[in-house]
């Protein structure tokens, strides 16, 4: 039986999919993904478009921060006929890598006959040669957009292909959406007046004081609050085999307890967040598994 690829440009799919849900492109850590259900979507069109053809494999390209990929890159990444391919992310937040990586996968697919078909999700200019040599080898590409697609994708892309076809808002909201974020703290933080500059971290010997450890909680508990099923999984796996906060997750408590307490967290403050994130994450997993 002949076989089609399918090729995610996750970059493109985040990006386009928070414009489509809330017309305004949002932060990727705002943002929720279900990997199964954007998988059955996937297939949906690889059905219509690529006919009696069976899916060789879903090849994800992402940017990796850092050097290891996030829990979601590694959820993706377990699951059956899906490939993750991994560029970077640069000092300004840019995904790099990425395009070459799609070009180089669609060339050599094509070259060696693996496949007759390919579903591309995309739209960036840069990939149009990949495109079109996999032509050359007898390939038809199929390319996959986000409305509006005409302007989220090159226009010498969209030619290029042999069909096109666009997700809707409906359809992005299926696997897609917006994480909700929990109310800010009412407790106030410290001011620091102008010109002191900020307050330097004060080394400690010990747990905080009451009073910040308890600010320290209540941020540890916000945060974890706001995660979803999916974000609890991932933390389990995770668990399961290495210690310590994510640093996707680790980053973004930091931050909010900086905010809450107004200045730099010492090492054992931070210690202490991390422990009280990890104790009420693995505290809400369990009730939401009994």
């Amino acid at each position: 039986m002949e076989r089609a690829v399918v090729c995610v440009d996750a970059g493109y799919l985040f990006a386009q999919g928070s414009v489509a849900l809330t017309g305004i492109k949002q932060r990727r850590d705002l943002l929720v993904l279900e990997p199964l259900k954007i998988l059955s979507a996937l297939n949906d069109v690889l059905v219509k478009r690529a006919r009696g053809t069976a899916l060789l494999r879903v090849y994800w390209y992402d940017g990796a921060l850092g050097l290891r990929p996030t829990l979601e890159q590694e959820q993706l990444a377990n699951l059956d006929n899906v490939k993750v391919r991994l560029g970077f992310i640069n000092s300004v937040g840019q995904q790099k890598g990425v395009d070459s990586l799609i070009v180089t996968d669609l060339i050599e697919l094509a070259r060696l006959g693996a496949i007759c078909d390919a579903v591309l999700l995309s739209g960036d200019e840069d990939v149009r040669v990949g495109v079109q040599i996999a032509q050359n080898y007898g390939v038809r590409v199929h390319l996959l957009g986000i409305e509006p697609s005409r302007g989220s994708q090159s226009k010498a892309l969209l030619q290029e292909a042999d069909t096109t076809s666009e997700w809707n808002k409906a359809t992005v909201a299926d696997f897609l959406s917006l994480r909700s974020v929990p109310a800010q703290s009412t407790t106030p933080s410290i001011v620091v007046k102008p010109g002191t500059g900020t307050r330097a971290p004060v080394p400690a010997k010990a747990p905080p004081p009451p009073a910040e450890a308890a600010r320290l909680r209540a941020v540890a508990r916000g945060f974890a609050d706001s995660l979803t099923d999916g974000d609890l999984k991932s933390l389990l796996s995770y668990w399961m085999t290495q210690r310590g906060v994510p640093p996707e997750f680790d980053g973004r408590l930091l931050a909010k307890s900086r905010a809450e307490i107004g200045r730099d967290l010492d090492m054992d403050e931070k210690r202490f967040a991390r422990l009280q994130f990890t104790d009420f994450v693995k505290a809400k997993a369990s009730v939401a598994t009994s």
